[in-house]
């Protein structure tokens, strides 16, 4: 019995030394997936918040005094230049008119009658230049009236979009007071702020007489269907916030865009020779990013990097590594620092085209 009882213990034993020699078996022949940083030229897509602005956005106030006393549009309504939009109660500056018209024809016959005596010299010369004075100051009276007259009328100066009405019907309106706004959208300036830094990039990498495409994303998350141009950089920074102004014009066929919008230009920017690396071979620490560096000696040692953009599954490295350095590309959790490992190298380039990046 005692004899059963040790040869069984001597199996066990012997079976678990096995499992132990098998696992570290195992364990070592595991091998891990190292590749290395890749240097080239891509792109990355950033968002700004921008304010969309019409290309025409006017206030159309009245240019004389009196009751309104007709209006001929409605709020929201598209006008075309030249469209009578207020009148405004002309029945002063009708009369006006009249007793300028009148004055000047009794001046034009004053003159008329001045001008013949003067042939037969019965009049000095003289007298005829007071007539013909008298005749000219008439005239630019009556010119003056019938100005007066038209600005009764207010009328559309282009083709756009009214706003709302700021005053209504029987309105008592003094000279200035603002009637409305009128919008011309069929083209859309769209202003967005960008930082001092990435405008000294922006200029540094921009190609001559190419204008920068970018895109809007509406304010409920869909992108806007047609392509914005990149064509005005204001001339000061705003000392306060670090910021210059961009402008970008997008069409807008459709009238989709409406003067006051907000949303976010997205645009493009160049990133020349950059150092780029897959986001899974990087950890976390206390905001710090790492990844596992293999010394010469094929042993993990932690490193940390500064990232300088990110990209769909990619970070661009602004320091931290070299692109010679070879760096563990998966199964960060399965290893230690200062571990030795076995590892397969992986080209970065078959790296990165298993991965969403948008690269040249």
């Amino acid at each position: 019995m005692k004899l059963t009882l040790i040869l069984m213990s001597l199996c066990v034993l012997i079976s678990i030394t096995s499992c132990e020699s098998h696992k570290e078996e195992i364990k070592e022949e595991t091998k891990f997936l190292v590749t290395s940083p890749i240097r080239m030229d891509t792109s990355i897509s950033k968002d700004y918040v921008c304010q969309v602005r019409s290309i025409q956005h006017i206030e159309m106030r009245a240019l004389e005094k009196g009751y309104l006393q007709e209006i001929f549009v409605d709020e929201g309504q598209f006008v075309k230049k030249g469209q009578l939009m207020f009148q405004i109660m002309p029945t002063l500056y009708k009369a006006e008119l009249q007793k300028a018209q009148a004055e000047a024809n009794f001046v034009e016959i004053e003159y008329q009658n001045t001008a013949k005596l003067a042939e037969s010299n019965v009049v000095a010369p003289n007298e005829l230049a007071l007539a013909k004075a008298k005749l000219e100051k008439a005239k630019a009276e009556l010119a003056l009236a019938q100005v007066h007259l038209g600005f009764t009328e207010i009328r559309a100066p282009f083709s756009g979009i009214m706003d709302r009405f700021h005053v209504r019907l029987g309105s008592l309106v003094d000279e200035g007071d603002l009637l409305t706004t009128l919008s011309d959208n069929s083209k859309m300036w769209v202003y967005f702020n960008v930082p001092e830094a990435e405008y000294l990039e922006y200029e540094s990498t921009a190609k001559t007489k190419e204008k920068t495409h970018v895109n809007l994303l509406m304010a409920n998350g869909q992108m806007f269907s047609y392509t914005g141009i990149v064509e005005t950089i204001e001339a000061e920074f705003n000392n306060e916030t670090g910021n210059i102004a961009f402008r970008a014009t997008f069409p807008n066929p459709d009238g989709l865009l409406r003067h006051g919008e907000t949303g976010n230009v997205r645009m493009m920017i160049p990133l020349t020779n950059t150092l780029l690396i897959p986001q899974k071979s990087t950890f976390e620490i206390l905001d710090k990013r790492y990844v596992f560096v293999l010394d010469k000696d094929d042993i993990i040692r932690s490193r940390a990097i500064t990232v300088a953009a990110e990209l769909p599954h990619i970070y661009a490295v602004q320091s931290g590594l070299e692109v010679n350095d070879k760096i563990l590309l998966d199964g960060l959790r399965l290893v230690r620092e200062n571990e030795k490992i076995s590892y397969d190298f992986k080209n970065p380039k078959e790296v990165l085209s298993h991965l969403d990046l948008y690269a040249e």
